[in-house]
């Protein structure tokens, strides 16, 4: 009996008293509700059981007694109240066990059920523990999923007040921590990071892969005092399958970055041996823009940003943005991270491509579109400045001192600054871009890329993880630097 309690728990412990009792052996509520139940065989059903058990526990509810039992023609029903420790034996609200066995009833069967009472209590008592601690476990992993979607979207005063009811608070700045675990061990690699660092990271279960652990950790975590080893190399040595890509030093408000960078990371990572990288010292492409960017970004956005849904329940302008943003990271996965159906999803993707003129389905558009998004999130003065000459005035500005239209795209990618950027992303390639020239110009698309080169899928599929490796990006899973190498590819052209 208590080796069943430690090992099978109340299902367990039923299941053995039905096969003593050659019957049937449940829980069941105040009100005759079965809570959970066992027979000895599928076929030993009683004929009207629950009926039968409800009338019983009905009459034992209202004389107040610690048994009760039922007779009928053929079989009999035993009922013991399964007492709280806090309210004492008898509470009206404690589950009842019974037990519904032939006649004659066996000798001693009051007995065993009397020695089985407190086991039986102590494991409901347990699991139902269990089952709260769990809601709670998922409670707070809801909330700080939440708190990372906030930071994702750029909306970080809202953020720092959610996360002010959870811990730890959280840092500024900091470097974002991708930890890709094996098979069910997330739980487990979430404590090693928390002792790893002290509890000082901001842990999330990734909504969108199920394998992935996101670290908001501070960034001195990272670069700790000499030798001491940083949090994100300490969970890679101790954890054997999992594989850590860590991100740049960023602000708080640009987590998003953080994350990007932090997932490119973790594509090269995949090919060391140490299983462990860092992302490099690499401009993102809107702090190069200038403000004649930022101009052609608000010109783009200006039809989503100034959005007025015509129903109270249609999405509006920061929904839709959030939305743009989530799918050109997440692609299809982005469903999870928004939590909305693929319907949904495939709506609204339709109205921001009809507010904006764009046509999603192209890797081009959608370069643009999460370029200007990108542009719209960072400072204007962060920004690389326009060069001024001599004796005229500033760029971006007429004689008059009135600002110049932003113009179109490829205004902004002839910009010196962009070339520089465009040359230092494709550094690594070059010479060598045919593989990669080829999959851009297939929309990102391994089969018709393949096609194109004339080999195989998994040959093509093999050059790009090549290629990860050597431009230490994310290439065959978002969030994919196949909107950045767009931009880059149609500069150098633009500029040759």
């Amino acid at each position: 009996m208590h080796r069943l309690a430690r090992t099978g728990g109340t299902a367990g412990l039923l299941r053995w008293l039905a096969g003593r009792t050659e019957g049937w052996a449940g829980l069941v509520g105040p009100d005759g509700t079965v809570l959970h139940a066992a027979a000895r065989t599928a076929g030993a059903m009683v004929p009207d059981v629950a009926g039968l058990v409800a009338e019983g526990a009905s009459a034992l509810t209202e004389r107040g007694v610690q048994a009760y039992s039922v007779d009928t023609g053929a079989y009999t029903a035993l009922l013991f109240p399964l007492g709280d420790s806090s309210p004492g034996v008898g509470d009206p609200g404690a589950p009842v066990l019974a037990v519904v066995t032939p006649r004659p009833v066996a000798a001693g069967l009051a007995t065993l059920l009397a020695d089985v009472a407190l086991p039986l209590s102590l494991c409901l008592q347990a699991e139902t523990l269990e089952r709260k601690r769990r809601r709670v476990d998922l409670a707070e992993s809801r909330g700080r999923e939440a708190v990372l979607h906030l930071l994702m979207t750029g909306q970080l005063s809202i953020a720092q007040q959610v996360a002010g009811a959870l811990r730890p608070r959280l840092p500024d700045p900091v470097r974002v921590c991708v930890v890709e675990c094996s098979g069910g061990g997330r739980d487990e690699v979430a404590r090693v990071c928390a002792d790893a660092d002290g509890g000082r990271s901001w842990i999330v279960r990734c909504p969108v892969y199920a394998r992935h652990l996101i670290l908001v950790m501070p960034a001195e975590a990272a670069a700790p005092e000499p030798g001491a080893v940083p949090p994100d190399e300490t969970v890679a040595a101790r954890v054997g399958d999992c594989v850590v890509g860590v991100s740049e030093s960023v602000p708080l408000a640009d987590t998003a970055t953080g994350y990007r960078q932090a997932f490119h990371a973790l594509a090269v990572a995949r090919e060391l041996p140490t299983r462990h990288a860092r992302f490099g010292v690499s401009p993102d492409s809107a702090l190069v823009v200038g403000p004649a960017g930022h101009r052609w970004a608000d010109e783009l956005l200006k039809p989503l940003l100034t959005h007025v849904p015509r129903r109270a329940q249609d999405p509006g302008s920061q929904e839709l943005l959030a939305t743009a943003a989530s799918w050109l990271a997440f692609s299809s996965h982005a469903t999870g991270h928004l939590k909305v159906h693929r319907n949904t999803l495939a709506a609204r993707l339709r109205l921001i491509g009809e507010l904006l003129a764009l046509d999603l389905h192209r890797l081009a558009d959608q370069a643009a579109l999460d370029l200007a998004l990108r542009v719209r999130s960072t400072p204007a003065p962060a920004c690389t400045p326009e060069p001024v000459r001599s004796g005229s005035p500033a760029s971006g500005t007429s004689a008059s001192g009135t600002p110049e239209p932003a113009g179109g795209l490829d205004a902004i990618l002839v910009r010196p600054a962009v070339r520089d950027w465009a040359d230092q992303q494709l550094a690594p390639v070059l010479g060598a871009e045919e593989t990669l020239r080829t999959w851009v110009r297939c929309e990102g698309r391994i089969g018709p890329a393949a096609a194109e080169l004339g080999i195989s899928v998994p040959g093509a599929r093999k050059r790009l993880t090549r290629l990860e490796t050597v431009l230490q990006r994310s290439l065959l899973r978002p969030p994919s630097a196949r909107y950045d190498l767009w931009l880059a590819l149609r500069a150098k052209d633009l500029t040759s």
